[in-house]
Order: C-alpha cells, then sequence, then structure tokens
C-alpha cells in the first residue's frame, strides 16, 4: 500500500482535485488504485468504492499507469482513446526516498478538438509576446501570426476568428484578396496555430518562377535526369514542406501543365519528381492565394475548373484598406512606431491633416502601400514631427469627393458657384456683376482671379 497517500485522506484529495477541470487517478506501486476523482469516476461511468483497490488496466481502457511505476518515466501530453473520446493523459512517477511509490494520472481534456483548441490558443498568445519559436521560424520560413495583422474593424475581425477556426486540421484554404492585403500573413497565421507548426512553411510564388523551372522547384528531381543536375537530384518544395504547409501565392498564374500535376497532389497525396520511376506520397496541406478572379480564368480556359473546386475547399476572403478604413488611424501609429524604432527617430508630434489625408486616399496598394508611405514619412520627419509635407507627393495632391471638407471650404464653393453663375447670366460683364451681387468692382476682380472664372 501506498504510504504517501495515506498522509492525504480522500476529503483533503478531493478538495484538490475535484475544483480541477480533468480527471485524477493515483496508484499505488503495484497498480492498483487508490484514489480516483469522481468527476474521473463519472467518466468512466463507475462508482468510486467500485474502483478503489482495482488494477487499474482491469477499469480504464488503453492506460499505462501500470507501466509508469514500473519504468519511472513521465509521460506527458499522450492521446488515449477511453470511453469512445480521445483524451490528452499525463501520468506522472511519485518517488520517496528515491522508491517509485506509485503514479499520479491525469486526463486534462475529454475532447481532442478542445486540445486543439488550447493549443491554438496557447500557441497564439506566445506568438503575441514573441516566444513562440519554432525550429523552422528560425531558419525563416514562418514569421507571421494573428497579431501581425493590425485593426480592430469588424470586417478584419471576421477574418481572424474564421483563421483561429479553421487552422486545425488539413482542410485546403484559398485566400482571396487585392495584392498588399495581408494574404501571406493569413496563411502563416494558418501554418503557426495549427498542429504542423513545428514542420515547416515553404512560400512558392507561382508567378515570379519562369514556367520551365516550376516542375523541378515544386517537386525536384531525380539524379542524373539532365545534364547539370546535382548530384543526388533536388528535392522539391513539397517534399521539403512534407509534414508541414505549402503556400501556393498567386495560383491564378499557375502554367495550366502544372496545375494538372497539382491536382494530382491534391487528390491522391503523393507527386513524382522528374525522372523518378515511382510516385512518393506526401503529408503536405496546401493554401493558396490569389488576387485573380479565378472563375473569369475558368471561362477563359486558363484555369482548370477541377483544380478550383479542389484548392476552394474553405475561402477566405480579406478586405481590403477602403473596406477598413477605420483601422487607418491604429496602422498608421502601428507603422510610425515601428520605423521610428528602426530609423532611431523620436516622432513626437503627428499632424491631425496626416490622418485625415491619409483617410481619405484610395490605397490601391492596400496596407503594403500604407507601410511604404508611413517608412518614407518617418524618414522625412524633422524635429519630431510627422506633417503632410512628409508624405510622397502623390498622396499629397491626391483630391477625392468623397473627403469632407471644412466650413471654410464649403463656403468657398458655394461662393464661387453664385459669382460663376452671375457673370453667366450678365454675359461675363465684370462691372454689371459686382452691381448685381452687392460688391465692389475691385471684389469683383479679385474673386474671378481667385477662383479662375475667366471667360
Amino acid at each position: 500500500m501506498m504510504g504517501t497517500v495515506d498522509i492525504f485522506n480522500h476529503k483533503l484529495l478531493d478538495i484538490i482535485f475535484e475544483s480541477a477541470s480533468y480527471g485524477t487517478v493515483i496508484v499505488d506501486n503495484n497498480g492498483k488504485i487508490q484514489y480516483m476523482s469522481e468527476n474521473y469516476c463519472a467518466f468512466i461511468n463507475m462508482d468510486r468504492e467500485q474502483v478503489i483497490g482495482e488494477y487499474v488496466v482491469n477499469l480504464i481502457e488503453n492506460t499505462r499507469m501500470h507501466l509508469v511505476v514500473q519504468t519511472g518515466k513521465s509521460e506527458i501530453g499522450d492521446l488515449q482513446f477511453l470511453k469512445g473520446n480521445f483524451v490528452i493523459a499525463n501520468r506522472i512517477p511519485i518517488f520517496e526516498h528515491n522508491k517509485i511509490i506509485g503514479a499520479i494520472g491525469t486526463i486534462i481534456f475529454r475532447d481532442v478538438n478542445e486540445w486543439k483548441e488550447m493549443n491554438r490558443h496557447i500557441q497564439d498568445r506566445l506568438a503575441d509576446k514573441n516566444l513562440f519559436k519554432t525550429e523552422t521560424e528560425n531558419e525563416g520560413n514562418s514569421r507571421y501570426s494573428l497579431h501581425d495583422l493590425i485593426g480592430e474593424s469588424p470586417k478584419l475581425i471576421q477574418v481572424k476568428e474564421l483563421v483561429e477556426k479553421v487552422a486545425g486540421g488539413k482542410i485546403t484554404v484559398l485566400i482571396r484578396g487585392e495584392s498588399g492585403t495581408g494574404k501571406e500573413i493569413i496563411a502563416q497565421s494558418i501554418h503557426r496555430l495549427s498542429e504542423r507548426s513545428n514542420k515547416p512553411f515553404i512560400k512558392v510564388n507561382c508567378a515570379s518562377i519562369p514556367e520551365q523551372l516550376l516542375e523541378s522547384e515544386l517537386f525536384g528531381y531525380e539524379e542524373g535526369t539532365f545534364t547539370g543536375a546535382n548530384k543526388g537530384g533536388k528535392k522539391g518544395k513539397f517534399q521539403i514542406a512534407d509534414g508541414g504547409t505549402i503556400f501556393l501565392d498567386e495560383i491564378g498564374d499557375m502554367p495550366q501543365q502544372m496545375q494538372s500535376k497539382l491536382l494530382r497532389v491534391l487528390q491522391e497525396q503523393e507527386f513524382e519528381p522528374i525522372g523518378a520511376s515511382f510516385p512518393k506520397k506526401i503529408d503536405v496541406r496546401i493554401i493558396a492565394a490569389t488576387n485573380r478572379p479565378l472563375e473569369d480564368l475558368i471561362k477563359e480556359g486558363r484555369f482548370r475548373e477541377d483544380l478550383f473546386y479542389r484548392i476552394n475547399a474553405l475561402q477566405l476572403f480579406l478586405p481590403s484598406l477602403r473596406e477598413r478604413k477605420e483601422d487607418i488611424p491604429i496602422l498608421i501609429n502601428h507603422f510610425i512606431e515601428k520605423y521610428s524604432s528602426e530609423v532611431g527617430k523620436r516622432i513626437t508630434t503627428i499632424d491631425e491633416k496626416v490622418y485625415t489625408m491619409l483617410r481619405h486616399y484610395h490605397w490601391p496598394g492596400n496596407i503594403r502601400e500604407l507601410e511604404n508611405v508611413i517608412e518614407a514619412g518617418v524618414y522625412l520627419a524633422e524635429n519630431g514631427h510627422l506633417t503632410i509635407k512628409c508624405l510622397p507627393d502623390y498622396i499629397q495632391s491626391y483630391k477625392t469627393s468623397n473627403q469632407p471638407k471644412s466650413l471654410k471650404e464649403m463656403m468657398e464653393d458655394h461662393e464661387r458657384t453664385v459669382i460663376k453663375k452671375t457673370l453667366i447670366n450678365v454675359n461675363y460683364d465684370r462691372e454689371q456683376a459686382a452691381k448685381v451681387l452687392g460688391i465692389g468692382n475691385s471684389t469683383i476682380y479679385d474673386k474671378i482671379r481667385k477662383y479662375k472664372l475667366f471667360h
């Protein structure tokens, strides 16, 4: 009988363990149950009186508690099938004077999906504090998380929530959105919140690789396939990404021949290197992205319809910056902080006109364009002041009918309209116009010059 457990009676153990959300079992060094929490008893549909003193292997299916008291080795985060559910089990040996006297086991979650959700939550929080570093990230493969998608607009929050929902599993995701909206951030966030986060994240830009090189880049080749081939052959991106995620950016620009080969990867979970005699099995999650209208490309015969339905298992739309302009002030402040640190400048004041001008610009380049504008602005800022003069000329000269006007501007617009209409009515007789308007002749001439109302 295990001496240590005798020190604590069941009432005290209940106080300790029943408040927890997991089930607890304690066995002695013979594998006999000495304690089981009420919630664990309920989970296996037995009363506590029935389990105390019984061999753990007789009551808990797929248990390894009896092995832990023999090996003395802890087993943390093991997936165990119990009562028709997967649970996450921890098993820890108990020592007294360097002798194993028993073991304590817990089932942390009754649903593996709950474990996955918690795992994503933990990784998300670590990423937020820059504490989460994977081996592949150190190699430069994965840098972004959802916290790099800056903004609080309803459309952006909806995107973030969807990313968290789809991150688990292996479902193929198609990310759609204009250039510069952050599609790669989304792809990397899905990878980092998935169970594949400690495996490679490999990006392929389908538009930047010449067509004749794309096949060897994606699928590799065998040794001796062609003159000049690397000794030992070459691994393709799919093989490098095995177990992890491959991100096919600008998939709408993929040549049709490669579309057929990609379809096979999706259907058969295998690929064939150039010059290989047999295909190779692969376990890769595919995330694709495009800023092009794939439906139109299908009608034009430039994109395979069957491939579209394969990659379109789940679509995720990223809003343009024009669709979430309420995020612009937040983004401005974020990029100012980022580039102030990089440049070694301290921006103390930001002209309110900067916010007004940038809020009403149409942003065809989206977030990427805004970031470039702010980076340039920080470099040009003087004495810690960021003014509209620090912004690129094309931003300063941009005008839009949607931009709200000041009271002075509205009054001037009205004055210009009235004077022009009066001049037209009097056949551009300036003195007559001045008389109709009740102003002096010199004043009417000044107004005509100001508003450029020359006939």
